[in-house]
């Protein structure tokens, strides 16, 4: 994995497109990077995944124009699929993915962003699909997953315009929680992943399988999806620990003691 890096510390992931000279521009290989840094997770082990690209200035500045000016019809296909795989395959990864954005996110920049379960962003963040200005339209999940997080009427003005926005805005609209200075960004990032690799795995992974199944259908499928995942925490150790400790702390707050989650 030349262009993409991957340690593993405290139950988290820490996953560093590297690629700085071209600004962490997103080609064949650092796709296939990206998809083989995803695989060699542990998910028994690992309890979230960050995110983020090598250096000050950009996270990913977009796919690589020099790669993708002389493709055919059928290559720019192909090519798309790469990227949407790859991108799918963190959407759908089982446990939750924050995306660290430090400076420029643009295109696949963007896109790979919206595949995550929550992004973040430094003060110097800026995110867009510029897209239309190269002839090409958004070719990674971007006039899909805008959309659905932003609302369609905002998301087809800044595809239409190909209009850039800095982090305070993208904050305004919900494209990402929060902004944070530079210095501080990779910190909260990591703080966010412990809180989450501290509570019960079980019920994380259910969570975000049920949050973005759940979207994908109407109401009331949603709901027996919900229902299903919920009945299936019920037995574990996670889930009697868990329930345990709060009935012991109601009783005696003095006896209550952390629960230390074991199962993945």
């Amino acid at each position: 994995m030349s262009f993409v890096n991957c340690e593993v510390k405290d139950k988290i992931a820490v996953i560093t497109i590297n690629r700085p000279e071209a600004l962490n521009a997103l080609n064949s290989q650092v796709l296939d990077d990206l998809g083989a840094a995803f695989d060699s997770i542990d998910v028994n082990v690992v309890r979230a995944v960050v995110l983020t690209g090598a250096g000050e200035k950009s996270f990913v500045a977009g796919a690589d124009i020099g790669e993708m000016s002389t493709l055919s019809k059928a290559e720019g296909e192909a090519f798309g699929k790469k990227g949407n795989d790859v991108f799918r395959k963190i959407e759908q990864f089982p446990i939750p993915v924050i995306a660290a954005i430090n400076g420029f996110a643009l295109g696949g920049g963007c896109e790979i962003s919206m595949s995550c379960d929550i992004r973040i962003c430094s003060e110097n963040a800026m995110f867009g699909q510029p897209e239309v200005g190269l002839g090409i339209t958004p070719g990674f999940g971007g006039t899909q997953r805008l959309a659905r997080l932003i609302g369609a009427g905002m998301a087809k003005q800044l595809i239409y315009t190909a209009r850039n926005i800095k982090a305070d805005e993208a904050y305004r609209i919900g494209l990402v929680n929060a902004v944070y200075p530079q210095e501080e960004l990779l910190t909260a990032a990591e703080k966010m992943a412990s809180q989450i690799a501290a509570n019960a795995p079980i019920a994380v992974r259910a969570c975000k399988k049920a949050i973005n199944d759940g979207l994908q259908t109407d109401i009331d499928s949603a709901l027996v999806i919900e229902e299903k995942l919920f009945g299936s925490c019920f037995e574990s150790e996670d889930q009697r620990e868990g329930m345990a400790n709060f009935l012991r702390k109601k009783d005696d707050p003095k006896k209550v003691k952390v629960v230390d989650f074991k199962n993945a």
